[in-house]
């Protein structure tokens, strides 16, 4: 009988490419990862993987062995799940995949709530992109993932995601106090201007470029706070949700943009473990984290 462990070890081979990474996923160390699928070739007679410079390629049997594995275990969580949901208990683990805004802005109150109302429940996060997020609900390696989709760049949910929206935040221009637009402007109005922006990759990088073709900003940057100082010494100006932000630093205003720049905050987890009571606790720890910060929100703008 095939060792469920060690199937393990190969999907995460087949999903990351490399065994660093699969150690990583599995929360394990690489040796741990290569004995593992040592033991499966042996177990089943077959050359699983070979070497392709320093990333592991899987064999055909390899690649026939991971697709079976890969419904294996979506059979298992569904089978966990179902467990889980028979005695309503918000036990177990649960990781969390979340962009850095949600991260700093949603997760601390819903994770409060969480440990505080149920103790028995361990919790990881891991802070990605959307798109990392997405792909890594995909192969099973996150159970719950906090995504932002700008309908202009559209993530793509693979089949077998089941996803509902917290809400929609908006985005306003940032420009220094002595700025020459005010109140009201579109995109175009400021697609002169220097910009100051995150880095290419970012899905708010891929909609400021969509949306203003041919305008790249001449500053990159990882985080929004970071935006925030520089649109405040007077280099340039930026796009930022609201969620990114709480109070405007000195030096700097908020310019409304028509029509609105809106994305959508939105939870995603894979079908087959949409019965784990878990899910449904994070999910409405997330909602309550989620009104909270917009009535927060709506006294800073007004």
């Amino acid at each position: 009988m095939i060792d469920l462990g060690r199937l393990r070890a190969l999907h995460a081979v087949a999903s990351y490419g490399t065994v660093l990474a699969a150690g990583q996923a599995l929360r394990c160390t690489p040796s741990a990862v290569s004995q593992q699928i040592s033991k499966l070739e042996r177990e089943t007679g077959s050359a699983l993987v070979e070497k392709d410079g320093r990333r592991l390629r899987l064999t055909e049997a390899g690649q026939l062995l991971a697709d079976h594995a890969e419904r294996v275990l979506t059979s298992l969580d569904e089978a966990e799940a179902a467990l889980a949901a028979h005695r309503d208990t918000v036990t177990g683990r649960l990781t969390i995949s979340t962009f850095a805004t949600a991260c700093r802005a949603l997760l601390p109150h819903a994770l409060r709530t969480l440990t505080t109302d149920h103790p028995g429940l361990g919790i990881s996060v891991i802070e990605v992109n959307p798109h990392e997020g997405v792909e890594m609900l995909r192969r099973g390696h996150v159970d719950l993932a906090v995504l932002d989709d700008w309908p202009e760049v559209a993530l793509r949910y693979p089949d077998g995601v089941r996803k509902v929206t917290l809400g929609d935040d908006h985005a306003d221009l940032i420009v220094p106090s002595d700025h020459r637009l005010a109140g009201e402007a579109t995109l175009e109005d400021a697609r002169h201007e220097r910009w100051i922006g995150v880095r290419a990759g970012d899905v708010c990088y891929e909609y400021l470029i969509r949306s203003l073709p041919g305008v790249i900003p001449d500053f990159q940057v990882g985080e929004f706070e970071t935006q925030l100082t520089l649109i405040a010494a007077g280099l340039g100006v930026g796009l930022i949700p609201r969620l990114a932000r709480a109070a405007l630093p000195p030096g700097t205003r908020a310019v409304r943009i028509t029509p609105a720049p809106t994305r959508r905050v939105v939870l995603a987890w894979r079908d087959s473990a949409a019965a784990r009571p878990a899910i449904r606790a994070a999910e409405q720890a997330l909602r309550e984290a989620w009104r909270i910060n917009q009535e927060r929100q709506a006294l800073l703008v007004r």
